[in-house]
């Protein structure tokens, strides 16, 4: 990983992803580019088990870099190879084999919402919010993935007005697990993500093909189809384990997936 534009430091089975553009985490062509390489190295990273993406210091992201967003016409094919790669930085979180905590810590506007709204567990500081500001700067996008998180008449305020939706509130209407200090955000996230690693890796991996798979599914075949991962998980090892643990009442002790 390069480690530059995206930090990623791994301890414990844990990785934290921390998006670090100053001033304001925008999306360049390099930062969106480092932040895709490192979700792709994390995708086949078997050690790691569960993934925090936090930005830095106050601030989450500011969304799209305006400034380099204007001259994208300037070369034929940069529009539809930019709108690509902007589609799969929502898609890199959505399709990752491992569950994804974002610690909101500060403004998260535009493009910078994908990142949470494909999270698995949504927290954020007192300070954050949440807008999509593409109606008053000349752009549109960010409806579908706006409607998926938030409710019909709060996600077509954000997207017909930019209006900026607080933390506070986004926790009052059940939007994010949590609303805290700033300074007890990180830890709070890492405690969460330091549970999952706990956990199985295999059971973990089915789990989330369950919840990427299902949600688009009817019931009885979102069910029946997890059925079947049912099936496969008792053949794994870490079933046994578990199984094993319980009975012997221990802790488990799993294998990274190989």
């Amino acid at each position: 990983m390069k480690n530059e534009l995206i930090k990623v430091t791994i301890e414990n089975h844990v990785a934290l992803v921390q998006m670090d553009s100053p001033p304001v985490n925008a999306w360049s062509l390099a930062f969106t580019e480092e932040f895709l390489e490192a979700f792709d190295e994390l995708y086949e990273a078997k050690s790691v088990r569960a993934i925090v993406i936090t930005g830095r210091e106050k601030m989450f992201s500011a969304g799209a870099d305006i400034k380099q967003r204007a001259n994208v016409n300037s070369v034929p094919g940069n529009l539809t190879r930019h709108m690509r790669r902007m589609r799969e930085v929502g898609n890199t979180i959505m399709e990752m084999n491992k569950p994804v905590i974002a610690a909101v810590n500060g403004p998260a506007l535009g493009v910078g919402m994908a990142p949470i709204v494909n999270a698995d567990i949504i927290l954020a500081s007192e300070n954050a919010f949440f807008a999509m500001p593409e109606i008053d700067i000349g752009l549109m996008g960010g409806a579908a993935h706006t409607m998926s998180l938030f409710p019909h008449s709060l996600a077509r305020r954000m997207v017909l007005t930019g209006y900026r939706l607080p933390a506070a509130e986004a926790y009052r209407r059940g939007i994010i697990e949590a609303c805290l200090p700033l300074e007890e955000l990180l830890p709070a996230a890492m405690e969460i993500a330091n549970n999952i690693a706990s956990k199985s890796p295999k059971a973990m991996s089915l789990a989330k093909l369950a919840i990427n798979t299902v949600r688009t599914m009817p019931l009885r075949d979102g069910y029946r189809f997890e059925q079947n991962l049912t099936n496969e998980m008792t053949r794994h090892d870490d079933s046994k384990e578990a199984m094993r643990a319980f009975l012997e009442k221990r802790k488990p002790v799993f294998k990274d997936i190989d």
